[in-house]
This record gives structure tokens, C-alpha cells and sequence, in this order.
């Protein structure tokens, strides 16, 4: 019962930045955590980074520690992907999804944002 819309995606240069931005509507997203996949032609989907209801814990993917954040902000329903230091290897589809509270899966998922990092 919630739907998931992400924006920001684009064309950047090596070394650039982007951020993404998930929007949520429907049920309040402070019920669920969040997460960024990624998926790139030929390559299996990627957890790129998570956080919790509360936005207290965060986890990444040890490819982009370092370089991406994820945030949130409850009161806008929505969550953010800082993405900094961007390297060719991250061009992929960046989707977002969301974890109820007791629940073992991502059962909601938007439509991706095409990311493509230029040499």
C-alpha cells in the first residue's frame, strides 16, 4: 500500500555527484525501512544501501563506502541517495524498495532512475 517514485537520475561525468531522491506515498514511510538497489545490464541486482524506520542505522555496499549516503526525511515521505565521487562502474538503474516493520523482504519497489557515469 505504498508507492515508490524516484527522481534524479541523469547522465554525469566521472568524479561528478548526483542525488536521487525516493518519494513515497500511501502508507507513511517511517513504517518501513528503506533501501537502494542498483541493476546494471547483464549483472545481478545489487543492495546498494539501507536504513532503518528511524533512519538511526544505515548499511552500504562495500563498493560504495565512502561515496554514497543514504538519509531520510519522514516528514517529506521521502529518502535520498548522495551519491559523490561517481565512477563509471555505478552506471546501472537505481531503484528503491521498502521493508515493513516485520516483514523479511522488500515487498515494494519503484520504477528506477537511470544513472550512467561517464569516463
Amino acid at each position: 500500500q505504498v508507492q515508490l517514485v524516484e527522481s534524479g537520475g541523469g547522465l554525469v561525468q566521472a568524479g561528478g555527484s548526483l542525488r536521487l531522491s525516493c518519494a513515497a506515498s500511501g502508507r507513511t514511510s517511517s513504517s518501513y525501512a528503506m533501501g537502494w538497489f542498483r541493476q546494471a545490464p547483464g549483472k545481478e541486482r545489487e543492495r546498494v544501501a539501507t536504513i532503518s524506520s528511524s533512519g538511526g542505522s544505515t548499511s552500504y555496499a562495500d563498493s560504495v563506502k565512502g561515496r554514497f549516503t543514504i538519509s531520510r526525511d519522514n516528514a517529506k515521505n521521502t529518502v535520498y541517495l548522495q551519491m559523490n565521487s561517481l565512477k563509471p562502474e555505478d552506471t546501472a538503474v537505481y531503484s528503491c524498495a521498502a521493508r515493513a516493520t516485520g516483514r523479511t523482504i522488500y515487498a515494494y519497489w519503484g520504477q528506477g532512475t537511470q544513472v550512467t557515469v561517464s569516463s
